[in-house]
């Protein structure tokens, strides 16, 4: 017996004064709200209804329990109202992690306006180069850049970035400018860390596809690190558009090869599950796919 389905017909029992009008209302049979009242009267060990031919009115027990129903039903159809409510209002902590370089670089100037339409969610944000496990970090969402997302999680591709080969034309006056893919084995480069493809770089040109060992003069697990080191005049770098972007316009960095491309990297929402996707994720993602000016597909349903 479910006892706040019960209640209700007990309820529905005493302000209709009988059976067959209560079940009407609760559109039940008469026999359904008869066995939920004796099996109601059951549970409690008491009798809450008088009945004769002609009425049904409760007893002084079932008078007292009908006032408690009421204010139990009342406050708990309140709970329910307002937990629907916040269901589909985005609301609570919104836990984000992102890269480092993109975070500052890209998506720092976005929360503002996220902010502004839904003051209700409380952003953290967490910068880290690394790539954290989600679920036992507690992150309702991630941005990761790469060519494929991790298969467990779910996906929703929000841009894309380039990928610049550049150096310093400090460096290049002193070691030469490289002319094919082959040179840059002799020259010095500057290696992100978590580089999925190790110490080769895939090329795309003329010739189709290359794939370049290079020599690591310097390793480094943050882009921004590994610019500065490049405008230092230390060697050669591929780094996202988003990183170098601002140096190649001001003409601290130059193309290096510039007829040959490394493929692009996809900018992605990654978060655990799809199943009951909170309104506060769901609305971030598509702020961002709004605001990066993305033709991702919708996003999967919930």
């Amino acid at each position: 017996m479910d006892t706040i389905d019960a209640m209700r017909v007990f309820v529905a029992v005493v302000e209709r004064n009988g059976f067959s009008a209560a079940a009407d209302a609760l559109d039940l049979s008469t026999a359904a709200v008869t066995r939920q009242i004796a099996a109601l009267e059951k549970r409690l060990s008491a009798r809450l209804l008088n009945r004769t031919t002609r009425r049904v009115s409760p007893t002084s027990i079932g008078a007292a329990y009908y006032q408690r129903c009421v204010q139990l039903l009342a406050e708990f159809d309140a709970l329910e109202a307002s937990v629907g409510a916040q269901a589909l209002q985005p609301s609570g902590r919104l836990r984000i992690n992102a890269p480092v370089s993109y975070g500052i670089a890209r998506l720092a100037p976005l929360l503002p306006g996220y902010a502004g339409r839904h003051p209700d969610v409380e952003l953290d944000l967490s910068l880290s180069d690394r790539q954290v496990d989600m679920v036992e970090e507690g992150f309702d969402l991630a941005i990761r850049i790469t060519r494929q997302p991790a298969p467990a999680l779910i996906a929703r591709r929000l841009a894309e970035a380039a990928i610049v080969l550049c150096a310093a034309p400090a460096y290049l006056a002193r070691h030469g400018t490289p002319a094919r893919p082959d040179d840059l084995a002799r020259h010095a480069c500057l290696a992100y860390s978590y580089w999925a493809g190790g110490d080769s770089w895939q090329l795309q040109g003329p010739q189709g596809e290359v794939s370049v060992p290079v020599r690591a003069r310097m390793r480094a697990n943050n882009g921004e690190v590994l610019r500065e080191a490049a405008i230092a005049g230390m060697g050669i770098i591929a780094q996202p558009d988003f990183i170098v972007g601002q140096a190649l316009s001001d003409g601290r960095l130059v193309p290096v090869l510039p007829d040959w491309r490394l493929p692009p990297v996809g900018i992605h929402a990654v978060y655990a599950s799809r199943s009951h996707l909170a309104p506060k994720v769901r609305s971030f993602i598509d702020y961002l796919v709004e605001q990066l000016g993305t033709d991702a597909a919708a996003p999967p349903s919930p």
